[in-house]
Order: structure tokens, then sequence, then C-alpha cells
């Protein structure tokens, strides 16, 4: 076989493969707290059972040597991308089902671990086709096809859905065609994938630079400096956004009488997926910009705030229980926003724990315990807003952002880290 150059038809198959990995991600984390929603399961069910739908993102570094160490990147990630498609099959064509619950979770757990090794694959293959150079060049090509999937699954597929709600009056066939029509969807990127992709690496090739062992790896990574505080930090950079996250839009489909807003499934669509989504990337582009101009340190404050002081609006919306859709989506603009900006701080300081030996390995390990910080608080989201009622839940999201504001006063790490003119370790 001929093995391609690096960068090889970069401009092609980066866009295909990252709005690839996107889609499947936002379908099994947000779009199934709204169809769940729309066929009428409760809000502690949704937040405890969708929450547990993170796991395989949180495991996801238990089995990443598997991929490194057997057959081509190439080959797991198509592989992986057909097994998505016949899983989002399933949940359309079991909907119907009087058992549609446990039965669309478990396709849902096949599409979450199944899209968990895809993002393995997909960024391993990116790190193996491109030069260092053009690495970097590509990363804001990259990560803009993976935003445009976030608007596609969360924005268009939902107001897809909703629209065949208001057509058929029969939410289950409206969300069955919907999963359908997403299934089709990954089979045509899975198609374009085979074709865009060129062979970077054989079979048999397989680097001989292993690690010294498997064990060894996680055990340097618990070694670094700060580690416990560290990874407290990661648990609850976002503890009150990973809560509210799951709630958001349960309170805006809800029924006044329980204190939601009573929006339609195509308005909750439009909001999030499109004008959220926007804003959210524009928040991200607009962070990661002053961080290369000055360093994480002077920044890191100020976006722990941006990403948690907005969530104060939907306790006004709650409180309130105004339906102006300009107080709505000025709400949700703001906060996602916010959220973009926010993370961009948190993103980088997830890399500066990675440093060292090991780096990709200690990567997966961080973005792992930040998986976990978004699966453990969203579990029991649905229970507290039950408890407390939309109002009392979202005064709770503010209260429980304090925590990461107290661990941030020890944190040590260099205060020009991130900054364009900073000596960095490749």
């Amino acid at each position: 076989m001929n093995v391609a150059p690096k960068d090889k038809n970069a401009w092609l198959w980066i866009p295909f493969l990252y709005f690839t990995q996107g889609i499947p991600y936002i379908l099994v984390v947000t779009v199934s707290v709204i169809m769940y929603k729309r066929l009428g399961i409760g809000n502690a069910e949704i937040g405890l059972y969708t929450s547990w739908l993170y796991l395989p993102w949180v495991i996801k570094p238990l089995w990443s040597p598997i991929v490194d160490l057997k057959g081509t990147k190439r080959k797991w990630f198509l592989s992986m991308q057909l097994v998505i498609s016949l899983a989002f099959l399933g949940i359309g064509l079991f909907l119907p089902s009087n058992s549609f619950f446990i039965i669309t979770l478990a396709f849902f757990w096949m599409a979450a671990f199944a899209s968990a090794t895809n993002d393995i694959a997909s960024d391993g293959y990116y790190m193996i086709g491109l030069t260092q150079k053009k690495q970097s060049f590509f990363i804001g090509l990259r990560s803009t096809f993976y935003r445009l999937a976030m608007v596609t699954g969360q924005g268009l597929l939902v107001i897809f859905a909703g629209y065949l709600e208001n057509q058929y009056g029969d939410n289950t066939k409206a969300w069955s065609m919907t999963m359908i029509g997403a299934a089709v969807l990954m089979i045509a990127l899975t198609i374009s994938n085979f074709f865009t992709t060129p062979k970077f690496e054989e079979s048999n090739t397989e680097s001989k630079e292993k690690p010294a062992g498997f064990f060894e790896v996680f055990a340097s990574f618990f070694k670094k400096h700060q580690i416990g505080l560290a990874l407290i930090f990661i648990l609850t950079y976002r503890l009150g956004e990973s809560q509210l996250v799951k709630m958001a839009s349960p309170f805006l489909l809800d029924k006044l009488e329980v204190g939601g807003l009573a929006y339609s499934t195509e308005a909750v669509g439009t909001i999030y997926g499109t004008v959220g989504i926007i804003m959210l990337s524009l928040g991200g582009i607009l962070g990661g910009i002053l961080i290369s101009r000055d360093g994480l340190k002077k920044w890191m404050l100020p976006m722990l705030l941006a990403l948690n002081l907005p969530n104060a609006l939907y306790a006004v919306l709650a409180i309130t229980q105004t339906t102006s859709l300009y107080a709505v989506l000025g709400t949700v603009v703001i906060e996602q926003f916010g959220y973009g900006f926010g993370f961009a701080a948190f993103m980088m300081y997830l890399i500066f724990v990675a440093e060292g030996a090991s780096k990709t390995s200690h990567y997966a390990i961080a973005t792992g315990f930040m998986a976990l910080g978004m699966m453990l608080p969203g579990m029991l989201s649905g229970y507290i807003q039950e408890w407390l009622g939309y109002d009392g839940f979202f005064i709770w999201v503010v209260i429980a952002a304090l925590p990461a504001f107290f661990v941030l006063r020890f944190l040590k790490y260099p205060a020009d880290y991130g900054k364009k003119t900073a000596e960095t370790n490749d």
C-alpha cells in the first residue's frame, strides 16, 4: 500500500472529518434531552440517564492505547462512524415501541462509545496526517466545522423535528423520522470520509516508540505538581454549567403551570442551535485571541466569571416567568457567549496540566476528568430541579460556581502560559 505524504488534501478531509465528529456528540449529549422531553419523560429521568451518556468520554483514555496499537486510525474512525449510523437508525426504528426509553437509551450508549472512539481515532489521524506547522494552521478550520456540526444537530435537526411535530401532531413519529434522517446523514458523511481521507499509515507500521508501560502513563500523571488541586479545579470549573445545560431546554419547553416557558420545539432548536452556537463560537474565538495576546493568568478569573455570572439570568427568567422572546434570546446569547469565552481558559489550563512526557495520554486523562465533571452533576440535576423548582434550581446553579473560585486562588501556573510569544514545548 502506498502511504500518502503528510498534509495531502487537508482542506478537503479536515472539514468532513470534524463535522462528522461533532454530529454524534451533540445528538447524544444535547438533542437526546430535547427528544425525551418531547416524548414525555420526566426531568429527573432525563437528567440522570442522559448524563450517564457522558461516561464513554470520561473513560476513553482506558482504551485509547488499543486504537493506537491495533489497525490504522482511518479504519477505526470509518468503522465507528458506521456503528454510529446504525445506532441512530436503531433509535429511529424503535421509538414507536412500548419500551422505547430503555431500547433507545441502549442505542444512545452504543453511539456514545462509538463516538468517543471515533474522537480518539480522528484526533490521532489529524496528528499523523499533518506536519506540526499545519496542525496549528488548521486548528481553526477543525473547530469551525465541529461548531457547524453542533448547529446542524442542535439547530437544524431539532427544527426539523419541530416541523414534523406540527405536521403530524405525533411527537413519536416526528422524532422517529428525525433520528432516521440523522442516520442517513451519518452514512453519507462516512462515505464522504472514506473517499476524502488519504491513507497516511499502514496496519503493519505502528510506531515502536511505546510508553515505558501502560500504568506508568497514569502514574506519571498523578505525580504532577498540584495535581490534586488541579483535578478539583477541573471537576468544579463547570459545576454550575453542567447542571444548567441539562435543564435549560426542559425549562423552555415545560408548561407555564410547572414553571416552564412553554416554548415550541422549533423555537428551542432555533434559539440554541443557531444564535446560541454562533455566540458560543464567537466567545471561544475571542477567548483564544486574548489568551494568545496576554497569557492565561490575566484572563482566567474574568473568563471564569463570564462562564458563571450569566447563569443568574436563567434564575431571573424562572422567577419572573417571562415568555418574552427578547428576554429569552438575550439570556441565551449572553450565557452562550460567556460559556464559549470562559471555556477557552479551561481548555488552555487542561493543556497546561498535560504538559511534559506522555502529553497526548495525559491530555486524554485530563479531558476524561472534564467529562466526569459534566456527568456527575448532570445526573443529579433533574432531581434537584424537581425538588427546588426551576427558580430555586437556577439560583442553586449560580451558587454551585463558588468552589471553582475558591480553588483558583491556590492554583499555580505560568502567568504567560498560552501567550503567543511564550516558549512552548511540542
